[in-house]
Parts: C-alpha cells; sequence; structure tokens
C-alpha cells in the first residue's frame, strides 16, 4: 500500500512526546470562558415555545423566535450547560455550505444545489450581520478557508474547480507564500465562503442575546420525553423532565447527537467521535515561520482529513482525521480520551509544521458527531406539525444551526416557504441499519476510505455502491 505524507515524512518519537506530555483532556474553548449559573426547572411552566437543547440550534432558535414574536413566552431547557457539548468543543468554522461542501449537494440536490449554494451565503451574511447586531464576543473572522491539497492527485481537483475574485488557485509556491508546510502543494482559497469563531463564547453570547430578548433557560434539566394528544393540532405538547414539567403550544428540538424523542428519529444519525489539539501560544518568532498572516481556516483534500485554524491568542487547533464509531452508537465520556489518536494527531502536526519543532499542546479533547447518511442537516415536524426537528449536520453545523433554526420556525408557525419547500428540507436521509449491520457497515467504510487515501483517491467498489445508493461516511 501506497504511503501518505503522513506517513513518508514521521517525525520523531520524542518530539510527539514532549509536545503531549502537559496537554489537559479538556476543550480549551470551554476552559477559555466564564458563564453565569443558570437554575434547573423545579417548578411547571407553560410556554409558547419550549426549546430542548442549550447548543446552537437551541439558541438560534430561542434568538429567532423572539425576533418574530416578541411577546412570545419561549423556555429552552439544556441538559447541562449551555455549549457543553458539539457548540463548545467545535473547530469554529462557519462554513456558508449548507450541504457539507457544493459537491455533496450537488450529488444529493441537483436540481437545487445553485440555490443552495446563494442560500448558504445569505445564511453566513445573516449571522455575520447577527454578530455585528448584538455586539457578539466571540472573535467571528471571516478570512475565508484554504482547502489544501498534501497528494499529487488532490491538485488535479483543486486545479478544475471554477474560480473568480473570491476564488483563487494558488500553486506550491502561492500557497507556501500564505502558509508555509513542506506538504503543500497546491490549494483553493475559498474567501466569502468561511469565517471563523470562538465556539465556546458563540453560545454563551447567543445565551446572554437569548436572555436579553426575554427567554428563560434552564440548565441542568434533562429531558425525558414529550407527549401529545393526538386529538388536535392546537392542543399542547407536555415535556418531561426531571423534576417538572413543561406544557407548550410548540416544541423545537436540537438535541444533535443524543438519541432523539421522536421514534422516527432514533436511526437516523450516530454519534462518531472527532478528536482535538490544542497549541501554547506561538511567540512571534514561530508565528513568523509558518507566515499564517491572513489567518484562515484550513483543512486537507483526504477522506480522512484534517482542519486547522488559528485561536485569537495565536495557538493552532488541530483537529480531524480519525473518525470513532462505537458499537451500540452509544455516547460515553470514556470515549473521549483516546491516546493513539492524539499521538497520531501530533505526528501529523509537526509533519504539517516541522519548524515548530519543541512547540507544546495545552488541551486535547473529543466530542460526539451527529452523523447522518446525507452528510448534511435534516429537517422535520411530529405531532401534527407541533413539534420540529433539525439533525444530523455530520460536523458542518456552526452555520447549518441558524438555517435550521429559521426552518424549525417555519414548519411551527406553518408557514410555506422557499425553506420549507426545499427537497433538502422536506426529504428525509436513509436511516442507519440497526447492530450489528450499522458497525460493519461503519467500519468497512472506513477501512475503504482509508485505502482510497492510498491509492491516489481511487475509490473502491463498496465506495462506489454506497455513491449510487445515497448513503455515506467520512471524517
Amino acid at each position: 500500500m501506497a504511503q501518505t505524507v503522513f506517513e513518508r515524512s514521521r517525525p520523531s518519537a520524542r518530539i510527539v512526546e514532549h509536545a503531549l506530555s502537559a496537554a489537559v483532556q479538556r476543550p480549551f474553548w470551554i476552559d477559555d470562558i466564564t458563564q453565569p449559573r443558570r437554575h434547573r426547572l423545579d417548578a411547571p411552566v407553560s410556554a409558547d415555545l419550549a426549546i430542548v437543547g442549550g447548543g446552537y440550534s437551541g439558541l438560534w432558535t430561542a434568538v429567532l423566535a423572539k425576533r418574530r414574536h416578541p411577546d412570545a413566552r419561549v423556555v429552552l431547557l439544556e441538559a447541562k450547560t449551555v455549549g457543553w457539548a458539539a457548540s463548545g468543543r467545535n473547530g469554529g468554522f462557519v462554513e456558508a455550505s449548507l450541504t457539507h461542501g457544493d459537491d455533496n449537494g450537488r450529488s444529493r440536490f441537483p436540481s437545487e444545489i445553485d440555490r443552495l449554494i446563494e442560500l448558504g451565503l445569505e445564511n453566513l451574511d445573516e449571522i455575520e450581520r447577527a454578530v455585528d447586531e448584538y455586539a457578539l464576543e466571540c472573535d467571528f473572522e471571516r478570512n475565508g478557508a484554504l482547502s489544501l491539497a498534501v497528494e499529487p492527485y488532490q491538485v488535479d481537483a483543486l486545479r478544475a474547480a471554477t474560480t473568480d475574485e473570491h476564488t483563487v488557485f494558488l500553486d506550491t509556491d502561492a500557497v507556501r507564500r500564505q502558509v508555509d508546510s513542506p506538504t503543500y502543494l497546491a490549494a483553493l482559497w475559498e474567501k466569502r465562503t468561511s469565517a471563523l469563531v470562538h465556539p465556546a463564547r458563540l453560545a454563551a453570547e447567543l445565551a446572554r442575546v437569548a436572555e436579553e430578548l426575554g427567554v428563560e433557560i434552564f440548565e441542568n434539566t434533562p429531558v425525558r420525553s414529550i407527549s401529545s394528544s393526538s386529538g388536535s393540532p392546537t392542543a399542547p405538547v407536555t415535556v418531561v423532565t426531571d423534576n417538572a414539567r413543561v406544557t407548550a403550544r410548540r416544541v423545537a428540538l436540537g438535541t444533535n447527537v443524543f438519541p432523539s424523542l421522536l421514534r422516527r428519529n432514533r436511526l437516523a444519525t450516530v454519534p462518531v467521535y472527532d478528536y482535538v489539539l490544542m497549541t501554547e501560544p506561538l511567540s512571534d518568532e514561530q508565528l513568523r515561520s509558518i507566515g499564517w498572516a491572513n489567518r484562515q481556516g484550513l483543512g486537507d483534500g483526504a477522506n480522512q482529513f484534517h482542519y486547522y485554524r488559528l485561536s485569537h491568542d495565536n495557538r493552532i487547533l488541530f483537529g480531524g482525521y480519525d473518525a470513532i464509531y462505537h458499537y451500540g452508537a452509544r455516547v460515553r465520556p470514556s470515549y473521549e480520551d483516546r491516546p493513539e489518536t492524539f499521538r497520531r494527531l501530533a505526528e501529523h502536526f509537526f509533519t504539517t509544521f516541522p519548524q515548530l519543532e519543541g512547540l507544546r499542546f495545552s488541551h486535547r479533547w473529543a466530542g460526539a458527531i451527529d452523523t447522518c447518511t446525507r452528510f448534511c442537516a435534516f429537517y422535520g415536524a411530529a405531532r401534527q406539525g407541533r413539534v420540529a426537528y433539525a439533525a444530523g449536520y455530520t460536523g458542518l453545523g456552526v452555520a447549518a444551526t441558524h438555517f435550521a433554526a429559521n426552518v424549525m420556525l417555519d414548519l411551527l408557525d406553518g408557514e410555506v416557504t422557499e425553506r420549507t419547500s426545499l427537497e433538502m428540507v422536506r426529504r428525509r436521509p436513509l436511516p442507519f441499519p440497526p447492530e450489528p449491520v450499522a458497525s460493519l457497515g461503519i467500519q468497512t467504510t472506513r477501512w475503504s476510505l482509508d485505502r482510497a487515501d492510498h491509492h491516489g483517491g481511487r475509490r473502491n467498489g463498496i465506495l462506489k455502491a454506497l455513491d449510487a445508493v445515497g448513503l455515506g461516511f467520512d471524517s
């Protein structure tokens, strides 16, 4: 089997061990902020809208609901604390794409992909305006992103892309003038379609704004079930927690990777664990050695890809590559510590930036991604239109959650809009099969993707068959 650049140019074990020796296992982003403590729900309440989940999906829904209906009573219930899960652990890439990339969108929604691209850019513009309007202190930077080629076959794919004033192809010399790594062969600089944020601060700031608008947020309040009468679409929905109940006219579910409160969605997603390292702050000399003056987000073109970016204090976040599924679709804290993956990421980091030898990692962490078979979020309504949901972001949800919040509110308002009329919104993804078939299929697919990365990107019969039936899986 051919080797990738990360195997051909592996750093010494000594460099890796030194770099990891002081890393604490906690998400840097959450470590970097302070939030107010919020009460749990201990007494029954009634609401016009109850939102389940205190991540981006729930928080955007809360803010936008109060914008639409300022007098509505909106209650948000979070099982732990605001932004503690995916919304406080991700890389902070705010991507315009609503379909996990244009290629994925084109293969699944060919008749509306051009409009979906436009809607994605409009959605990103709306987020940028919200940052300004609400003075969200979340380190928002719209610097664009570099899609990197680190193997020869990836260069051809980038060179074939359509370019314009906002999308620029960079050859080897040009990309290394942007960011200096011996692994870079070419890049595509997409200047409009990507931004960066401090993810935990974004969640905390959305919670601040929601409360200022009158939203009631209850933390440490896990929702166990929802129930509703089937007799009338105007009958209330009961949201059951450990200590109290919420009686609501409408309910929005933003539960992400956790088991859905709706039976119909139980096999629609699986949790896939993603792993991340964060360095200590770079010195001025270290930063000069790699360039990166334009502070773009970075990602390479492999199936098992890496993503990385600079933080507000010039740390480097470096994550991706391994995407780990555990039998039974379980979400457990013990899965977050995977030493072999952290070592592999550290090796790949120093292959990418050998000039940073001696730099240490301050934090290591992981989180579960809600993966669905079409790679991008799906949406819907249940209980005669009284309950709406969005899930399945597959790791590209920072911006898509804002779009999803508008979709859920459209559905709950009973409005027929351009958003609710989209095939992407109306059509559900194929479900995952139950165990043990799910685990066997996912692991076989991961093996096939790794094999493709080692064979010039060539997809084997398994991947081609999955492509044909609209199934997929990547990191």
